[in-house]
């Protein structure tokens, strides 16, 4: 019933950019919280930014700080995620969660996950 679909990746080349999208059908997420993770091969799951729906705060991690911008268009039930000046380092498997716990880049504690889009950055 609920689904969160990303698109938007893609291959980029180093200091280049992309905007990921992530559409949330079955539900309302307004005043929860999504979020953005990434995992590249044999690596864990990491969270690199997330927003509060309803208000619109935002946090990042420290590694895309200044680079990335989440944002949300709550009408559509749709959250974005701008990446600048992209890294190599960025090259991975961005998911979308969605959570109505407490917003965190805990994994366990978000309910619903897209399948996935990938990014590949090339130096």
């Amino acid at each position: 019933q609920v689904q969160l679909v990303e698109s938007g990746g893609g291959s980029v080349q180093a200091g280049g950019s992309l905007r990921l999208s992530c559409a949330a059908s079955g539900y309302t997420y307004y005043t929860g919280c999504m979020a953005w993770f990434r995992q590249a091969p044999g690596k864990e799951r990491e969270g690199v930014a997330r927003i509060l729906t309803g208000s619109g705060n935002s946090y990042y991690a420290d590694s895309v700080k200044g680079r990335f911008t989440i944002s949300r268009n709550n009408a559509k039930n749709t959250v974005y995620l701008q990446m600048n000046s992209l890294k190599p380092e960025d090259t991975a498997m961005y998911y979308c969660a969605s959570t109505l716990r407490a917003c965190s880049f805990t994994r366990e504690r978000f309910d619903y996950w897209g399948q996935g889009t990938q990014v590949t950055v090339s130096s």
